[in-house]
C-alpha cells in the first residue's frame, strides 16, 4: 500500500486567515471598529506565554486587535471578575482564556464567566450545548479545525466509524459531538480503555487527542483509515506513531503542521464572526 497523503493544515489555515483578514477589513470599514480579541493569561507558564504571543501576532496579520490581560498571581474570584469585565466591554468581541491556569484556579468557574456571545474558543457550557444540538454558536477551536480539515480533503464522516481517543471537555468530547452531527458512528476511547487497539482497528476515522506520545501505533490503524493527530507532546511528537501509521492510513495529519495551525485559524475566524454579530 502506498504512503498516506498528508493533510496540510498550514496551507489551509493560511487561506482561512487571508479570508478572515478580508472580512475583518470590511467590518472595520463598515463599523469604524476593528474586531478585538482579549487574551487572558494566568501565571507564567513558558508554553502558555509563547502560545499567547503567537496568537497575538496572528491577530495582527488578520486585522484583529488584541488586548492582553496578564494575571501573574491571582485567585479564582479575581479571574472571574476580570473575565466578567471583559464580557461587559463592548469594545471586546472575543475572549480567549489560556489554559492551563494552575491547580488553585476553578477552571470551570472561570470559563463560565465568559459571555457565550464572546466565547470564540468554544469552552463554555453554552457552546458545548450548541455544538451538541447543532445550533448556531461557537465550536471548540481544535475540533472545529479538524472538521474543516476533513472537509478540505473530501472526507465525509456520514456512515463512517469514527474513534475519538480522548475525552477532554474542549477537544475529545466536542470532536465526537461534531462528528456525530455529521452522521458518523462515534466511539469514545481514552487512556483507560480496555484493548484500545481493538477499538482503533475498527475506525474509518481516528482522532487522537489524549496527550500521550505515540500511543496509537501503525499496526492498530485500519488500512485506508483517515488519521487526525490532535496530540502535541514534547519534542514535536503527536499521539500517533507517525512513521508506522503513514504506511497504513490513506490520509494523516503531520505534527506539527496539521491540526495546530487550524486551531488558531478557527479562533480568528470565530472572533470576526463574533464581532459581526455584535455589530448588529
Amino acid at each position: 500500500m502506498s504512503q498516506a497523503r498528508l493533510m496540510d493544515g498550514t496551507a489551509l489555515a493560511r487561506r482561512m486567515v487571508e479570508e478572515t483578514a478580508k472580512r475583518a477589513a470590511d467590518l472595520t470599514d463598515r463599523t469604524g471598529q476593528a474586531p478585538c480579541l482579549a487574551t487572558v493569561l494566568v501565571g507564567e507558564d513558558p508554553a502558555s506565554v509563547t502560545y499567547v504571543r503567537m496568537k497575538r501576532n496572528r491577530c495582527r496579520k488578520a486585522g484583529i486587535e488584541s488586548r492582553h490581560v496578564e494575571l501573574p498571581a491571582t485567585t479564582t474570584e479575581e479571574l472571574v471578575g476580570a473575565l466578567r469585565e471583559l464580557s461587559n466591554d463592548p469594545t471586546v468581541h472575543g475572549i480567549l482564556l489560556q489554559h492551563p491556569m494552575g491547580a488553585h484556579i476553578d477552571e470551570r468557574a472561570a470559563f463560565e464567566a465568559i459571555a457565550p456571545e464572546k466565547d470564540v474558543d468554544g469552552v463554555t457550557f453554552a457552546s458545548f450545548a450548541t455544538m451538541s444540538f447543532g445550533l448556531p454558536g461557537f465550536v471548540s477551536c481544535t475540533p472545529g479545525g479538524i472538521m474543516r480539515l476533513l472537509d478540505e480533503y473530501d472526507v465525509d464522516p456520514a456512515g463512517k466509524r469514527a474513534v475519538v481517543v480522548g475525552r477532554s471537555a474542549i477537544l475529545g468530547k466536542p470532536a465526537g459531538m461534531l462528528l456525530l452531527a455529521r452522521d458518523a458512528t462515534v466511539t469514545y476511547c481514552h487512556s483507560r480503555t480496555a484493548d484500545l487497539s481493538a477499538a482503533v482497528r475498527e475506525a474509518d476515522i481516528v482522532v487522537a487527542a489524549v496527550g500521550r506520545p505515540r500511543l496509537i501505533r501503525g499496526q492498530d490503524i485500519k488500512p485506508g483509515a483517515v488519521v487526525v493527530d490532535a496530540g502535541y507532546n514534547e519534542g514535536n511528537v503527536g499521539d500517533v506513531d507517525f512513521d508506522s501509521a503513514v504506511e497504513r492510513a490513506s490520509l494523516i495529519t503531520p505534527v506539527p503542521g496539521g491540526v495546530g495551525p487550524m486551531t488558531i485559524a478557527t479562533l480568528l475566524e470565530q472572533t470576526v464572526s463574533a464581532a459581526a454579530r455584535q455589530s448588529h
